[in-house]
């Protein structure tokens, strides 16, 4: 027979778990969108894509994600897109940690703070950067020390394309200029692709780029690339040496592609939309069409992702004071 004292305890009990919302008892959304700040066909695209087709039939979403792209602003019209959508799911960010861990160091206004507008999710990619030259550039330019010691002969034509001003790719070639004291002309673009297209039409000299958004045309032979920023070789460029290799060590970076949902967005929803991401990153489909990109595939818990995303932050806060961009320079 239950007593007074032993339901008031088992209703004090009932009451404690149901404040913790479980993984998989929210109902699956009926349709979700996937907001990336980039072209079509980039390396951002292509990771909100192959991973949002395989969301469909899973605990998180009944159909495959869509995708929209807001490019523009170095990303950060899709970072606000995400930070004013509803907190139900139905809305994820696709986007370099740049966004989320470097621009607070840059925009003293920044639209929306990473650490309370923005839920991290997962991280679904990791890339190396590459500094490539395109036909303005002389073939004999086949290192780093080439292209500096060619930079500093013709300043009048040493210029580099990046994705966007304050993105990762900016701020690897403003250090590598900076530290070896060549004026290197930055322009930024609304993404890398149009950046690439400009140096295979000889308007620019070279772009520094993440890797997959140059490997198609490197391959091609219609670019160069003569350095990517990872701690080792690239699988997709074993022929191309790290610029640690080449005495550059300081610019040994890589980069992770992550999801965001909506502050406030319930922890149950989030954890299915991790296991959404995770189990698509598992499937050999979404890994091979990702390696076509120049990207790994690798999915991470939200605490992990939190925690990665903390530490860049730390580590180029002080990088983005040596080079002195900010938003108004």
């Amino acid at each position: 027979m239950t007593t007074r004292r032993q339901f008031t305890q088992w209703a004090a009990s009932a009451a404690a778990l149901s404040a913790f919302p479980l993984a998989g008892f929210a109902q699956a959304l009926e349709q979700v969108r996937i907001i990336n700040g980039f072209p079509a066909g980039g390396t951002a695209d292509a990771t909100s894509r192959r991973i949002g087709e395989k969301m469909g039939g899973t605990a998180f979403s009944k159909n495959a994600a869509v995708v929209e792209n807001k490019p523009g602003a170095g990303g950060r019209i899709a970072c606000e897109v995400v930070k004013n959508a509803a907190p139900d799911g139905s809305t994820l960010l696709l986007t370099p940690f740049s966004c989320t861990a470097i621009y607070p160091h840059i925009y003293s206004k920044l639209s929306y703070d990473p650490f309370k507008d923005l839920a991290p999710v997962s991280i679904a990619a990791v890339m190396t950067h590459a500094l490539a030259v395109g036909p303005m550039v002389p073939a004999s330019v086949k290192t780093v020390k080439d292209y500096l010691a060619w930079a500093k002969a013709n300043p009048n034509l040493a210029s580099y394309g990046s994705p966007a001003a304050g993105s990762t790719p900016h701020f690897l070639a403003a250090l590598l200029g900076l530290n070896n004291k060549v004026d290197l002309k930055h322009v930024p673009y609304r993404g890398s692709l149009p950046a690439v297209a400009d140096m295979i039409g000889g308007q620019l000299a070279s772009t520094s780029t993440p890797t997959g958004d140059a490997l198609a045309n490197h391959r091609a032979g219609k670019i160069r690339i003569i350095a990517t920023s990872g701690a080792k070789r690239t699988p997709f460029t074993p022929d191309v040496a790290t610029y640690a290799e080449q005495g550059f060590p300081e610019l040994t970076t890589e980069e992770w592609f992550g999801f965001y949902a909506p502050a406030r967005t319930p922890a149950n929803v989030i954890a299915n939309a991790n296991a959404a991401i995770n189990a698509a990153l598992k499937e050999k489909s979404v890994v091979d069409s990702l390696a076509l990109m120049g990207l790994v595939a690798q999915g991470s818990t939200p605490a992990e992702m939190d925690k990665s995303q903390r530490e860049e932050n730390v580590r180029w806060g002080p990088l983005v004071k040596q080079i002195g961009f900010t938003a108004d320079s």
